[in-house]
């Protein structure tokens, strides 16, 4: 295997990590010899992953239970992890959660929670960890972001449009780091089999085949191991064929396909 991307004697720390991409994230990071921080809010789970990988891997696994949605969360687990003498190289920003429905229906508390921990959380953890990543100029920002981000999804309004931003300010983020060696990606995948659609209540945004966590965790890592990672990169070829036509047709031409799609 080659990379050229720094793993072994790193650290890497993993948000939404009790599940899904983020467990994933998790086990391939430690299996290249990355240390790992994994937050999340279900202990159980993440102590269980801790075990794993440490008695696999040999690495140093240390885990928060946070919820990350409220305010000020991200500052909080670096002033904890800099209490315990922890430095950070790599943040993957992987937390978040989808709601559906029109928007008149749907329960202002959970979308503003959804906006919480989506946006202002990613933005918030960001901000907290840049500096010494930065400083270190070895490691790697891992914004998740998703095939929603590249138009409007009626049906899925305040979802969509929090995964644009976090394409918008991942790749904005990634101009102005870009003199620093920190390898800064946004990671756009489609629908992948994971606790996704369970937490959703509905499979309405399974657009296209289902990839699996393995795949898309795939090309994240093929992403930072080129010499030069992109500034975001699209999982699957379909998902990379929809989303460059999202991007050409006229607004009101891919607005109608997404609404379609989500509807049927």
């Amino acid at each position: 295997m080659t990379t050229t991307m720094t793993y072994t004697g790193t650290t890497a720390l993993i948000t939404g990590a009790s599940s899904g991409l983020g467990a994933e994230f998790a086990t391939r990071f430690a299996a290249r010899g990355a240390n790992l921080v994994l937050v999340a809010r279900r202990t159980d789970r993440l102590e269980d992953l801790a075990r794993k990988l440490r008695v696999a891997h040999g690495i140093s696994v240390t885990t928060l239970s946070k919820d990350l949605s409220r305010p000020g969360a991200g500052a909080e687990v670096r002033d904890e992890l800099a209490g315990r003498g922890i430095r950070i190289d790599t943040l993957i920003n992987n937390a978040g959660f989808a709601t559906s429905g029109p928007l008149a229906e749907e329960d202002p508390a959970v979308i503003a929670s959804e906006i919480s921990l989506n946006v202002a959380s990613l933005v918030d953890t960001t901000r907290a960890f840049l500096p010494e990543m930065l400083a270190a100029g070895k490691g790697a920002l891992v914004n998740v972001a998703s095939t929603a981000a590249f138009q409007p999804v009626p049906g899925m309004a305040v979802y969509g449009a929090t995964k644009a931003f976090v394409l918008s300010f991942t790749e904005a983020v990634a101009h102005e780091t870009k003199e620093s060696g920190l390898r800064v990606l946004a990671l756009c995948p489609g629908a992948t089999r994971t606790e996704f659609f369970e937490v959703l209540g509905s499979q309405a945004a399974a657009v296209g085949r289902l990839q699996s966590a393995t795949e898309v965790i795939d090309t994240a890592l093929r992403a930072l191991d080129r010499r030069t990672t992109p500034v975001s990169v699209v999982s699957g070829w379909g998902n990379r064929v929809l989303a460059g036509m999202a991007q050409r047709l006229p607004r009101h031409i891919s607005l109608a396909i997404a609404g379609r799609a989500v509807r049927d």
